[in-house]
């Protein structure tokens, strides 16, 4: 494996830089928004899941009233 100067890295570093095609603002907040909404949609479904659990496991224990 080659090594190369911390110039010559930094230099290489820039060159990729420039490659990347950034998403734009629209792009970036539309994702951003999925993100939560898709986090929140996997809570609820979760959340309701484990109530629906802790509901059967109650009655086959006999716990509560």
């Amino acid at each position: 494996m080659a090594k190369t100067n911390p110039i010559q890295f930094f230099r290489e570093v820039k060159q990729e830089t420039l490659k990347v095609t950034w998403p734009s603002r629209k792009e970036t907040l539309l994702t951003t928004a999925m993100v939560f909404l898709m986090a929140f949609f996997a809570a609820v479904f979760l959340f309701l899941v484990d109530q629906i659990l802790g509901l059967g496991v109650r009655l086959i224990l006999g716990i509560g009233s």
